[in-house]
């Protein structure tokens, strides 16, 4: 069995997301991130199946980069790159070490399918296994989102949800295991999507969640379809720049969930979707990170 190829860089939180799209458009997969809150330290890995791509022009490739998210202003943090070959058994079992069940209230139980651990009466169950490049859900803006859909969902209503830049699909999953309907997901990865897909496979959910490949930038302004609830864990830039687009597909007495926003970034965001009329109305800090649901001014 052939070893895989890790790439870890060690990185500034400040530029998770430059950094991201950086791997996932040298390499086609977007990478795990990781933050050690002892030591500080942010992690960005990803693990290539063809250890070929890696070679002096990927190199040089990663090196400018890397160059010129510093040379933008962002806190780029040491940038140093580690390089090893990684057995698959072990590579499986670095993943049972870490990704543990997780609660959502009473409402979900997040666990891996080698956990034995059960759901509680009334708690809905998402197995989720992780692929070389995953969203587990235990980084802190994801469990901001999936708290907002076991605290938004009224039991014996219809309810619909928009999951946009979807990932594993873990979020899409959980919403229709919770009961909403109809569930959409879309994500700009083909990666992503074909994952997402496997993971709904799995959970018995493929026939009402359909994971697809779309760019939020090329949708339409306006739309026809509203959602009761939209989780958008987007880069910062996209939820400023096609922010309108998402609030297009909003009902008016629906909730708006945004994630993956740095604190230094958050008002300036506050401010914009004030102006376009929403208001917030929860919102969460963890470490570097802050997340919020908004829903339109009454």
């Amino acid at each position: 069995m052939k070893s895989l190829l890790h790439i870890a860089i060690d990185i500034h939180p400040e530029a998770e997301d430059a950094v991201s799209e950086l791997l996932l458009r040298l390499f086609g997969i977007a990478p795990s991130i990781y933050a050690d809150f002892e030591s500080g330290l942010t992690r960005a890995q990803l693990y290539l199946e063809k250890t070929s791509v890696w070679n002096a022009k990927s190199r040089a490739a990663l090196k400018a980069g890397l160059e010129g998210i510093r040379g933008c202003g962002l806190e780029l943090g040491s940038g140093e790159v580690a390089i090893s070959k990684v057995k698959r058994e072990d590579w499986a079992e670095s993943w049972k070490r870490h990704f543990k069940p997780m609660e959502i209230g009473r409402a979900l139980l997040i666990k891996p399918s080698w956990e034995k651990k059960k759901p509680k009466r009334g708690q809905a169950l998402v197995i989720l296994d992780p692929g070389l490049s995953f969203g587990t859900g235990q980084h802190a803006t994801t469990s901001f989102c999936l708290e907002q859909l076991a605290n938004f969902r009224c039991e014996g209503s219809k309810q619909s949800l928009l999951d946009v830049g979807c990932g594993s699909g873990i979020l899409a999953i959980a919403g229709a295991k919770l009961g909403y309907s109809p569930v959409k997901a879309f994500d700009f990865d083909p990666e992503a999507v074909r994952v997402a897909k496997g993971n709904c496979a799995t959970n018995d959910v493929a026939a009402q969640v359909k994971p697809t490949k779309a760019d939020l930038t090329k949708l339409p302004a306006k739309s026809a379809t509203k959602f009761d609830l939209i989780c958008a864990n987007l880069l910062y830039d996209l939820l400023l720049s096609d922010g309108q687009k998402l609030i297009a597909r909003l009902k008016p007495d629906g909730r708006l969930v945004l994630a993956g926003i740095l604190i230094i970034q958050f008002p300036k965001v506050l401010k914009q979707y004030e102006k376009w009329g929403l208001t917030l109305t929860s919102s969460r800090m963890e470490k570097e990170w802050m997340s919020g649901t908004f829903r339109f001014d009454s």
